[in-house]
């Protein structure tokens, strides 16, 4: 696994974000998560954006990628808290707007946040829980170096259950 993160910068999330969130909303975005979300769910979403990446406690934060050299918004990525099977760990989770995927992008910011989520200290072990038909997402893992640890059932967005795959880094 190559450590190449120098393709994005991750930029602490913030009030000026709104757009990004409303674009990352995208019915091709959303498919594997439930579809999208109303405008209420998007503010509340936003709001606790805004709020991890306020804490300094190394619970959880927030970024927008930045695709270096255009300096272009192209995504989210973040990490945080969660118990997982008992053991308190961060999960992960990406979204790349459409005209910027296929490029690497994902796995540079998945790359980047593993480093994010090491710095600060809270857990040992980093997971991702992408959907088990979403192959693209799956590939992020793989190539950002997490371990394959099976099929799981899942529910997300709450009430809706699905079947995701179970990536663990060990930070």
């Amino acid at each position: 696994m190559t450590d190449d993160t120098s393709r994005v910068r991750l930029e602490a999330w913030s009030e000026e974000d709104a757009g990004l969130l409303r674009a990352l909303n995208a019915p091709e975005l959303m498919d594997h998560l439930g579809g999208p979300e109303t405008e209420e769910q998007l503010v509340r979403r936003h709001r606790r954006y805004v709020d991890m990446s306020a804490d300094d406690t190394g619970a959880g934060r927030m970024f927008r990628i930045v695709l270096l050299p255009e300096e272009a918004v192209v995504g989210s990525i973040g990490f945080w808290a969660r118990t997982w099977e008992g053991e308190p760990v961060y999960e992960t989770g990406w979204a790349v707007l459409p005209g910027f995927q296929g490029r690497g992008v994902a796995t540079s910011a998945t790359r980047a946040v593993i480093a994010e989520a090491r710095a600060a200290g809270l857990h040992r072990r980093l997971h991702a829980f992408p959907s088990a038909d979403n192959a693209p997402s799956n590939a992020v893992c793989r190539k950002a170096g997490f371990e394959l640890l099976g099929e799981r059932g899942f529910e997300y967005p709450p009430g809706r259950p699905m079947s995701c795959n179970d990536w663990r880094f060990d930070l």
